[in-house]
């Protein structure tokens, strides 16, 4: 079976002399929760902004159901069904949270309006809070906004940035109920995430980045039981 999405041997930075990934693998297949992990500074960010058309490969390639999208405008990704949640700034705080996401359905605005009430239908805390603006949100529902905007375009693949980062425990543990909620609901999820455990315990499949390389991959629970991965990654 072909994956829904495939990089392969892809190196990128942010300058022509500059690689951050060093040939990084990564699949998703339809349906599945990928999780990346690993230390901090090891390009599991900048994998994300080069899957989702930020950053431009200087080798390698990306493809969405056999299609290379590497080096196409951001724009052109997201309508082919890739949306980006990044870690900061992925909501406008001044603006109600129905502005938001208007604007995160901006690429189709004639079916805006369906895919608003689809979403309020989803998210009762955000349709509760439809007027309010985004800077009044609680972390959790900032997070929940984030991705709600992200699912306006609806996509095939689902890319998320360190999603629980700066949540308290509880909060974060309802967020990862939301993205396995997300998933349940045929989107791929491909999510960059500290809290390597958690990440692991939703996860399909797992990657391991080390130096910008391909540490460790494999079923995300075998990776979660390794006990070398436990030690270094983990904590235990």
């Amino acid at each position: 079976m072909s994956a829904l999405l495939t990089v392969e041997g892809v190196v990128a930075g942010y300058s022509p002399s500059e690689e951050i990934l060093k040939s990084v693998d990564l699949r998703a297949d339809a349906g599945e929760i990928v999780s990346v992990i690993g230390p901090n500074g090891a390009g599991k960010s900048t994998l994300l902004k080069l899957v989702a058309g930020i950053l431009r490969p200087q080798r390698g390639a990306v493809r969405l159901r056999d299609m290379p999208i590497h080096g196409r405008p951001a724009r052109d990704v997201s309508a082919l069904g890739v949306a980006f949640v990044p870690q900061e700034g992925n909501v406008f705080p001044t603006m109600s949270v129905r502005e938001n996401l208007e604007i995160g359905g901006y690429l189709d605005a004639k079916k805006s309006r369906a895919r608003i009430d689809a979403i309020f239908g989803r998210f009762p805390v955000l349709a509760d809070k439809r007027r309010h603006a985004a800077r009044t949100l609680s972390g959790g529902q900032r997070q929940m906004l984030a991705m709600a905007m992200a699912l306006m375009v609806e996509p095939a693949v689902l890319l998320l940035d360190e999603p629980s980062a700066g949540l308290a425990p509880q909060a974060a543990e309802r967020l990862f109920e939301t993205i396995v909620a997300i998933n349940g609901t045929g989107v791929a999820i491909v999510m960059v995430e500290q809290n390597a455990l958690e990440a692991l315990s939703i996860a399909q499949r797992g990657y391991i980045l080390v130096d910008g390389r391909n540490s460790r991959s494999g079923p995300a629970a075998d990776l979660a039981r390794d006990p070398d991965v436990r030690r270094i990654f983990l904590g235990g």
